[in-house]
């Protein structure tokens, strides 16, 4: 009788456990997937949530009305150029982009958390229950002026980010489309207008990449500034042949940058001289640096869902690892990751989770949810941060990226020009940032099929660094 009691007691504290830790995984996955689950097209509940809820207002940074509730009607910002650049940021009332703000904070939007005297009160004055507004860090301003410029009739992204605190101050994907005219040419255009490529694309870096082989060379050799390679033009790797931009081997056009050293080399982008450091360093070296910067992770941020990025572990040959280390191989990232690795480099090596709800509040008043800076990685010191600095300074200083060059302030940036199978031009990169104290910001922009990073993509730095500091951004 006694040893059944002690089973009976070992079965219910077995069972207590059990519970407990149940409960404790169901609530780390309600804080760290919640948003996900609400955001989740199969999810019948909140379906029926949006018929009996006014949704709250979508707000961007200084205030303007993003999205509102007109007579059960969602509508969109009175201007048709504005909602059209925020809408893969803001999403539509079809849910047709993925995780926008839109879905993705319906929990606030639609009255998820409030409480039973709120929904009291409104039951008591026989109201409709109305969800939180919401201020998102996006300035539709800049959105705006960023749309007007971006390269008509071509595909890619555009992100913008405070890398001091993650503020996401613009994320854009083009083509876009007016979410209040959804016609059938948007629905059925090749090129994808729902498709956030900002942080749903996964994009080969091309030689924006280099800033993370760098980083490897700087973290793995006491003597990296004395590092040199001897670049003739073409290294023929197994059966890989690595040429730089400019080489036409069909008509015996060979770029040729002789012996030069690692920041000359990073200056000019010099494929054959990262080719040869990656080989150097080794996959091993050169992977952990690439994950220590957030590649093969799992992205699982508070306020975007964010598509992970990959550094290739199959058909490791000196092939492929030497073009890794030029940014290219089987490498994948997404715009705004791009962004977070130049805004680590701009932010003494500190990488900060990307943010994009400022606050969400209460019909009340109450202010439900508000805004708080999170550091996500540190991949690289300070001191280590500040040589890439110099190395990106020279890029825009005498390198392939002066069309981002600002009179009188400090511009750093990488450009890219990633080779694509099958598309007539390379996709053009550009990611960089203020090395100013009163303007910490960063940008990574990549236009698809459109020529090389240097022409295409630095310019509109350039443009967009400019509106930004000509518009309070100082």
């Amino acid at each position: 009788m006694k040893q059944l009691q002690k089973n009976i007691r070992r079965v219910a504290v077995f069972l207590c456990a059990l519970f407990v830790l149940l409960a404790a995984w169901g609530a780390y996955s309600l804080s760290t997937y919640g948003s996900r689950w609400f955001a989740s097209s199969a999810n019948t509940f909140m379906r029926t949530r949006k018929k009996n809820v006014i949704a709250g207002d979508i707000l961007d940074r200084n205030s303007a009305v993003l999205a509102t509730t007109v007579n059960g009607r969602r509508v969109y910002n009175s201007d048709l150029n504005t909602r059209r650049a925020v809408v893969h940021a803001v999403g539509d009332s079809g849910s047709n982009v993925n995780n926008s703000a839109e879905s993705f904070f319906a929990s606030y939007l639609y009255g998820f958390n409030s409480s039973f005297l709120e929904r009291l009160s409104f039951a008591l004055r026989g109201e409709q229950r109305r969800g939180d507004t919401i201020r998102l860090t996006i300035d539709s301003r800049l959105a705006a002026y960023i749309a007007s410029i971006f390269p008509s009739g071509k595909a890619g992204a555009v992100v913008v980010m405070n890398y001091k605190t993650g503020e996401v101050l613009t994320e854009q994907s083009f083509p876009n489309f007016d979410p209040q005219n959804i016609t059938s040419a948007v629905k059925n255009d090749p090129l994808k207008p729902f498709f956030n490529r900002a942080v749903q694309g996964l994009y080969t870096p091309g030689s924006t990449f280099k800033m993370v082989t760098a980083a490897s060379a700087i973290e793995n050799y006491t003597n990296y500034a004395s590092l040199t390679f001897n670049c003739t033009g073409q290294l023929m790797l197994g059966n890989r042949l690595i040429t730089d931009a400019g080489t036409n081997t069909a008509e015996n056009i060979i770029t040729k940058h002789g012996s030069i050293d690692l920041k000359k080399a990073f200056q000019v982008s010099c494929n054959n001289s990262f080719a040869i450091l990656a080989l150097q360093l080794g996959d091993a070296r050169l992977r952990k640096t690439a994950e220590d910067f957030g590649f093969n992770d799992n992205f699982l941020f508070r306020d975007l869902v964010v598509e992970n990025s990959s550094y290739p572990t199959a058909n490791r040959n000196d092939g492929e690892i030497g073009w890794t280390g030029a940014g290219q191989s089987a490498l994948t990232a997404s715009p705004l990751h791009m962004c977070m690795i130049a805004a680590a480099i701009a932010n003494d090596g500190v990488m900060m989770e990307p943010k994009l709800l400022i606050s969400a509040t209460a019909p009340n008043s109450t202010q439900r949810a508000g805004l708080t800076a999170k550091v996500y990685r540190k991949p690289l010191t300070a001191d280590q941060a500040a040589v890439l600095k110099e190395y990106m300074r020279a890029v825009v200083t005498g390198g392939t990226g002066t069309g981002a060059g600002i009179s009188g302030k400090r511009v750093c940036g990488k450009t890219g020009s990633a080779e694509i199978d099958g598309q007539e031009n390379t996709n053009a990169w550009f990611v960089g940032f203020l090395d100013e104290a009163g303007s910490p910001y960063v940008l990574s922009i990549v236009v698809e099929n459109a020529g090389g990073g240097g022409s295409v993509a630095a310019p509109m730095a350039r443009k967009i660094f400019t509106w930004m500091l000509n518009n309070g951004y100082k």
